[in-house]
């Protein structure tokens, strides 16, 4: 079975503001939220969650990527990380039973519906 792999960008910030250097940032929020909901609901065969420094869409809030070998590449930008880790896991089912991937807009969990960025077709090899 191939990969799937959430990457998850931590300096992601929701805010252009000016934050405090004590708070942590949105995407660290979202990481580590992601992270407890995994142990306690997915075994850690199915898919990796995978922190990134940047995912270079600094403009767009919270950003993540979905991805693996032979299926397109998801991005989504401007989540929430109080409302988004519960969708990101759901649709994670959703790509990880799909053999080639695609996933209606219908189908993505109604959080992600307004957060997609992206669909990048898979490399051909």
């Amino acid at each position: 079975m191939p990969k799937h792999t959430l990457f998850v960008c931590k300096s992601c910030h929701r805010s252009s503001e000016e934050r405090l250097e004590t708070l942590p940032l949105d995407g660290s929020i979202l990481l580590d939220k992601l992270n407890s909901l995994c142990v306690e609901e997915f075994p850690a065969d199915k898919f990796e969650i995978q922190p990134v420094k940047c995912l270079w869409a600094c403009s767009q809030g919270c950003v993540v990527a979905v991805s693996s070998q032979d299926k397109p590449t998801y991005l989504f930008v401007n989540l929430l990380p109080e409302e988004s880790p519960t969708a990101l896991l759901e649709f994670m089912q959703l790509y990880i039973k799909k053999r080639k991937g695609a996933i209606a807009w219908e189908q993505l969990p109604k959080v992600l519906q307004s957060a997609i960025f992206a669909q990048i077709p898979p490399a051909i090899s």
